[in-house]
Parts: C-alpha cells; sequence; structure tokens
C-alpha cells in the first residue's frame, strides 16, 4: 500500500528515550469492535467543564465607555497571513492487556486510544494562498506504563504515555494527551512555516499568525492570534455583554483581559454574512484571543488587524455549513489535513489484524 493510498506521509517516530517511545516485546491488545465515531462500548464520554473567569474589561476603554468600534480603513495588511490548524481522528479504541503469570488469560486490560492527527499551515500572500507545512503523525495514547508502541503495516502509532486523573474519566485524560499533542504539532509546523517564508520576500515581522481554536500552550509565538469561532461560556457583564449582539460587520467590542486557568488579551468581532444583514445577534460572531502580556496598545493594534484581515476570508452559506465563521483557508487546511490523515477504514483493519497477530502464542 502505497503512501498516496494511504494520504499521507507516515508518522514521524520519537526518537528512542523519548517521552512515549515503546520498545522491548510484542504488546499484547485488543480492538474494540465499536466504530469510533460512536464513542465507545464501555460508554465512557467527555464532559465539558466550566471555570469562573477573572475579567478586567478596562484594558482598552473603561466599562462607562464600551462601545461598538469601527475598523479602522488606514490600517496596513500584513504581507503574509498564516493560517494554522490541526486535526485528529480516533482510528480505533483499544484494550492492552496485562499479562497473566505464566502466559495464562489476561486479567486486566486499559482502554487506549489509536489516532491519527496533523497539523499545518495555509500562507496567504500576493493574492493567492499556498499550503507551507504540515506534519502527519500517528500515536497510541494510555495510561498503561508498559505499554509500547503499534507497528501495523499502515504505519506505526507510537506509545504515549499519561498519567490517570481521578479526577477526570480516562476518556477525557486521554482525549487530553491526543490534545496535547496536537498542540505540539501546531506550534512546530507554525515556527516551520514562518521560516520557510522568510525568503520569499515576506520581511520579518511581516505576517499575522492565525490560530484556530483558543491560543493556549501558544501564547509565546510572536503576532499570534487565536480565533475561536463558537461560544460556550459568557465572559461580560450583562450589560457588555448586551454590545456584542449590536455590532455591525467588521466592527469589534473592545479589548479586555479574561483569566481562567490561563490568562489572556480577547474582544469579539462581527464577520460579514453574505446572506445580508445579521439576523441573530450573535451571527457572525466571533472571539478573538491574544496574549495576556502584551502591552494595551499592541493588544489594540492585533484588534484592529483582525478587523483589516479577517472579513475578507469570512465563507458563504452556500460553500460551508459553518458560514460565516469557518474561514476558507482554514476550511481548505482542514480538508486537507484530513485527505491526509489516510484511509480509516485501512487503518482500523490493520490494528484489527495487528490485534490478532500479536495475540497468537509463539
Amino acid at each position: 500500500m502505497t503512501a498516496a493510498v494511504l494520504g499521507g506521509q507516515p508518522a514521524r517516530p520519537f526518537p528512542p528515550g523519548a517521552p512515549g517511545h515503546g520498545g522491548g516485546g510484542a504488546m499484547r491488545f485488543s480492538v474494540d469492535a465499536w466504530d469510533p465515531s460512536y464513542g465507545t462500548s464501555a460508554e465512557l464520554e467527555d464532559f465539558l467543564s466550566e471555570s469562573a473567569a477573572r475579567v478586567d474589561v478596562n484594558v482598552e476603554l473603561s466599562a462607562g465607555r464600551w462601545r461598538a468600534i469601527d475598523p479602522d480603513p488606514g490600517t496596513p495588511v500584513p504581507p503574509a497571513l498564516l493560517f494554522v490548524d490541526g486535526v485528529r481522528r480516533i482510528d480505533a479504541r483499544v484494550w492492552i492487556h496485562d499479562t497473566a503469570p505464566g502466559g495464562g488469560p489476561a486479567s486486566d486490560a486499559s482502554m487506549g486510544l489509536c489516532a491519527s492527527y496533523a497539523a499545518g499551515v495555509v500562507c496567504c500572500c500576493a493574492q493567492q494562498a499556498h499550503l507551507v507545512r504540515f506534519e502527519t503523525r500517528r500515536g497510541l495514547f494510555t495510561v498503561a506504563s508498559r505499554a509500547g508502541s503499534i507497528v501495523t503495516w499502515a504505519g506505526e502509532y507510537t506509545a504515549s504515555r499519561t498519567a490517570a486523573s481521578k479526577e477526570k474519566p480516562l476518556s477525557v485524560t486521554l482525549s487530553q494527551a491526543l490534545q496535547r499533542r496536537l498542540g505540539d504539532v501546531e506550534v512546530w509546523t507554525a515556527v516551520e512555516a514562518r521560516a520557510a517564508i522568510a525568503g520569499h520576500g515576506v520581511p520579518e515581522g511581516g505576517d499575522l499568525l492565525v490560530i484556530d481554536g483558543p491560543l493556549y500552550g501558544r501564547q509565546h509565538l510572536p503576532r499570534a492570534l487565536g480565533y475561536i469561532k463558537s461560544h460556550r461560556s459568557t465572559y461580560l457583564p450583562p450589560e457588555l455583554n448586551a454590545i456584542v449582539g449590536t455590532l455591525s460587520a467588521g466592527q469589534r467590542t473592545p479589548a479586555f483581559l479574561i483569566g481562567t486557568s490561563w490568562d489572556r488579551h480577547t474582544w469579539y468581532l462581527r464577520l460579514p454574512v453574505a446572506a445580508g444583514p445579521a439576523v441573530a445577534p450573535w451571527a457572525g460572531i466571533v472571539r478573538i484571543e491574544c496574549s495576556a502580556d502584551l502591552p494595551a496598545r499592541e493588544v489594540i493594534a492585533l484588534a484592529g488587524l483582525s478587523q483589516a484581515c479577517l472579513g475578507r476570508f469570512a465563507s458563504a452559506e452556500y460553500k460551508d455549513a459553518r458560514a460565516p465563521q469557518n474561514l476558507y483557508p482554514i476550511a481548505g487546511l482542514e480538508r486537507e489535513l484530513r485527505r491526509r490523515l489516510g484511509d480509516p477504514r485501512l487503518l482500523y483493519r490493520a490494528l484489527r489484524l495487528t490485534a490478532q497477530s500479536a495475540a497468537v502464542p509463539r
């Protein structure tokens, strides 16, 4: 089976001795027969936890002066916009078996996730968009201390061990471990992409990084924005939150500071809706984040840049079900990355065959 058929390059293994590197002999495991898209037969479900955020609304304007802020038509657009995104897919849920003394039946089993994940960067410059960098990996995420990597004919699932938590279901612990690995790959691709475009006519400091999702774990990247499409929490007090629904296309709220388990500056921005004026108060609203370490003047400058840059990439309803928030470069990058993850049916079959082979006594 060629890499083209599998839809991407083989996963880059971690070097021997690195965290997550599995060694030793064959590991006994079995594959859950349920389709991963339906969860697991053990009914282990993820959950969302909410924290009461600390809010400082006086970063750009005092609370009594809050209003919708119009875009500045004189704001210069950076020569290059770099859109960063990552995708993840659970190829199979597996059960890693402890080996009983004497090689008898397993006495216990621990759930693990076999997942494919990828990150990439699209550069929009000189009136065109092109894929700058991408990275595809596969991993086995588990709390089993003796777990090793799973090598199949379709690729290797590199062992990534994490600690169990009494406060969280196992499925959440494993999902978060996968998300951390994906975040690491997103940072790597972003840094590599910036190095790649440095020799293509883009001056140093002449780009803006737009990361799909929260900025958490990426706050140290310069000129970086986190782009949040959906809203699960209300951060502003009611009288200021009401301003969000009154925004016109291109307008934003003043910047403010929020803190949960981490701090960041943020603001709301309304994207243009292709069908015409927004029909719902929060239609086309996105939330943008930047580092909490930046001075107020730099935060305000980045907020102005977001108004000047992001609206022209807003998607239309007839092209994208998540319009207008799912920006065209991010949507295209997501499709390409999912293609490079490979055929989930082939990968699932490869895992089943490897599990059967490992179960045969030698």
